[in-house]
């Protein structure tokens, strides 16, 4: 399937794509433009969009776009997402809703990422993922240790 979302990632638009290739759609083909042509690239290109406004993928009050996608296509069930998702939230929303204390710490990565001088957000996401691999491993192993909102709380 071919995804689609707004240029110049950050937070959300880094996490989406990394849960979108691992946990929903393995073969996924990403595409980024400006904001305003979002919606019109995606109904002529048949692609699925995210974290744009008014869209299913978004977000919605508090929640973030990747909470939207864990819901949507029914990954809840691993608790590790789901604290991962509450990490992603903190750091792409004011962290009002979880109060994730490793939130801020995923904003200042992802604000570094894009300092770095990748040629464009293809770059960028292939580069940041093993940011998202690592802490998907530090939520599994939060979770086995019985930790659920994770090691600061």
């Amino acid at each position: 399937m071919k995804w689609i979302t707004r240029a110049r990632v950050k937070v959300d638009r880094v996490a989406c794509p990394w849960l979108i290739k691992k946990f929903v759609d393995h073969e996924a083909e990403f595409h980024f433009v400006p904001a305003d042509q979002v919606m019109g690239e995606a109904g002529r290109l048949g692609a699925i969009p995210y974290d744009v406004k008014e869209v299913e993928l978004g977000h919605h009050g508090k929640e973030c776009s990747f909470e939207a996608i864990l819901k949507k296509y029914h990954l809840t069930g691993d608790p590790a997402l789901v604290l991962l998702g509450k990490i992603v939230n903190g750091a792409d929303t004011d962290n009002t809703l979880w109060n994730q204390p490793e939130g801020p710490g995923l904003q200042a990565i992802a604000e570094g990422f894009r300092h770095l001088g990748y040629q464009d957000d293809h770059q960028l996401n292939a580069a940041e993922w093993i940011v998202y691999d690592a802490l998907y491993a530090y939520c599994q192993e939060m979770v086995r240790q019985g930790k659920l909102d994770g090691q600061f709380k």
